[in-house]
């Protein structure tokens, strides 16, 4: 008999400076990871990728390293593509499968994006360029199980 565990977490985007992803150097790469019941894990993208060092980077977590790789380059892409995001929050859910030996492996990761973008920007765009980000993803390349996403995009009415 298998059993099935689900992981949630939480990486919300905190790098809008104020311009939002309106230019490159812009904004920060910064953002949190939360998952309910524990303190917040401040994050960052690797220093090489202007992020902060001080700040766990994607490589060291698993669900989120997915979210967050995911989320870094769909930033990138929006940036210079002329899509100004302000807002950006996924829900990413993990599956493993344990087997009655005690083994186990990660089986299924999604990817739930709820992005907000600024007025008048094109959200067709910004909804294709999810799947840019997501053949770009270091991570999600490198693991053997599928990584899929259904993201939401908004318009900011601000």
């Amino acid at each position: 008999m298998s059993k099935k565990h689900r992981y949630t977490v939480e990486v919300a985007w905190t790098g809008d400076q104020g311009s939002g992803t309106s230019r490159y150097d812009a904004y920060s790469r910064d953002h949190l990871v939360r998952v309910a019941g524990k303190a917040a894990i401040e994050a960052s993208s690797d220093p090489s990728f202007r992020g902060d060092p001080a700040r766990h980077n994607p490589e060291e977590l698993f669900v989120a390293s997915l979210s967050s790789c995911h989320m870094l380059w769909y930033l990138h892409l929006c940036s210079t593509n002329g899509i100004v995001v302000t807002g950006y929050v996924d829900d990413a859910l993990g599956t493993m499968e344990e087997s009655a030996q005690g083994d186990g492996r990660f089986t299924d990761v999604l990817l739930r994006p709820r992005v907000t973008i600024g007025a008048g920007g094109d959200i067709e765009l910004a909804k294709r360029l999810h799947d840019d980000a997501h053949r770009f993803c270091f991570i999600a390349n490198s693991v053997n199980f599928p990584v899929r996403c259904e993201p939401s995009t908004d318009v900011s009415t601000l």
